[in-house]
């Protein structure tokens, strides 16, 4: 008999670094979700961009359930069918030539910065270490990436950090200029930062980084890890931008909601890595690499990833009619669906209040960071489901600005 839990359990049992919603998810099928109650919720949330394609996508329950019956995992002193056939698929619609397999986009970026140095040492010499990153990114949870990401509330209180990393303003072209030297290993940035606020790169910002990097000998590292995948309408940001990096990690909606996570490179790059300097037990194990080859085989299509840009101008279009009914959002931006609504100064911290309200109203947003709220929906999230969700945000929005 299937133990009862609730949401009073998680205070009792779990490490407290979240704090869950008051409700309790136990069922998804495509943008709908129903709680313990019965309750349901149009999820506007995604599992933060994880759900690319809804949840209990066909395609994806019938891939995992056939991997299951043949093979789970192996070590990676073997390969497996399902890694390889990603992986190719991978090299087949990016720039890369090689692929590493992983489980987040924490350890997809934790590759990403040593394969960096590791690069510029052997080619270079001892000094170029430096990384350059930027103010308000986010690039995981390990030790190494929360100190390269740009917020200090998420590194500090955990002692003395890795050196060697620098933070610049982001879209600043001029103090990226007056900092990148020949002792720059690389300059890392996400196309559209996503904690930070939902705030794109500027397409000039992008390319001088581009320039710079050549021109000193560093390598450009796209974490893509929340912007990849089909969220802003092309596979990966950077083919909006059309501006090709030397790295790129992804992770989050590659596998629909399994874990995975990948670093994308070339084959000069990725040969500094040689057997053994790098390694994940878990790394391109055949259920994740399965799942995510379905997931990938429907978002690359070109019909779909048309379809993302039509849904953000119904986003968009909407939620700057309920802006002027209640005058809330100083700004809307983002690309594809990763949209951020931007609170005005009289709301300043009060994304959260947002995001409750709407579970309240049976939809589910985020924030990113305290004055923005981030939505972050399914690809494939159907129309009505858009209209029928804002219909119960825009509730939320009333209850809200009427405290």
């Amino acid at each position: 008999m299937t133990q009862q839990v609730q949401r009073a359990d998680f205070d009792r049992v779990m490490v407290p670094n979240y704090a869950p919603a008051a409700f309790v998810p136990v069922r998804g099928q495509g943008s709908r979700v129903w709680d313990q109650q019965g309750k349901e919720y149009v999820d506007f949330a995604g599992g933060i961009a994880v759900n690319s394609l809804g949840h209990a996508h066909p395609a994806l329950v019938a891939a995992l359930t056939e991997q299951a019956g043949k093979l789970w995992h192996v070590s990676n002193s073997l390969t497996n069918e399902p890694a390889l056939r990603l992986a190719s698929k991978l090299v087949e619609t990016t720039f890369a030539e090689k692929v590493f397999f992983c489980n987040s986009g924490g350890e997809a970026n934790e590759a990403a910065f040593k394969l960096a140095r590791r690069y510029a040492i052997d080619k270079f010499g001892p000094d170029k270490v430096e990384i350059i990153a930027f103010n308000n990114a986010f690039h995981g949870r390990t030790f190494f990436t929360v100190s390269v990401g740009g917020q200090s509330k998420y590194s500090d209180g955990f002692g003395p950090k890795p050196g060697g990393i620098t933070h610049l303003p982001f879209n600043d072209l001029d103090a990226l200029a007056k900092q990148i030297s020949d002792k720059t290993c690389a300059v890392v940035m996400e196309p559209l930062q996503g904690e930070g606020g939902i705030t794109p790169a500027t397409q000039a910002f992008i390319e001088g980084a581009r320039a710079l990097c050549d021109k000193h000998n560093a390598l450009l590292v796209f974490d893509e890890v929340q912007s990849g995948n089909g969220r802003t309408g092309t596979l990966y940001a950077y083919q909006s931008f059309g501006v090709v990096p030397d790295i790129l990690t992804t992770a989050k909606g590659l596998g629909g909601g399994f874990p995975i996570g990948a670093m994308l490179t070339t084959a000069d790059i990725a040969s500094h890595l040689a057997v053994g300097t790098h390694g994940s037990t878990y790394g391109g194990n055949p259920l994740g690499c399965a799942v995510a080859e379905a997931a990938l085989g429907i978002i690359s299509q070109p019909a779909v990833l048309a379809a993302v840009q039509d849904k953000h101008n119904r986003f968009k279009q909407r939620l700057n009619a309920i802006n002027a009914q209640y005058q809330c959002f100083s700004e809307i931006r983002g690309m594809g669906l990763l949209i951020g609504a931007a609170l005005v100064p009289a709301l300043a911290g009060k994304a959260k209040d947002f995001m409750n309200a709407g579970a309240k109203e049976g939809v589910m947003v985020l924030q990113a960071g305290p004055d923005v709220i981030r939505f972050a929906p399914s690809l494939v999230i159907p129309d009505a489901d858009i209209d029928e969700g804002l219909n119960r945000f825009e509730r939320a929005v009333a209850a809200v600005v009427a405290k």
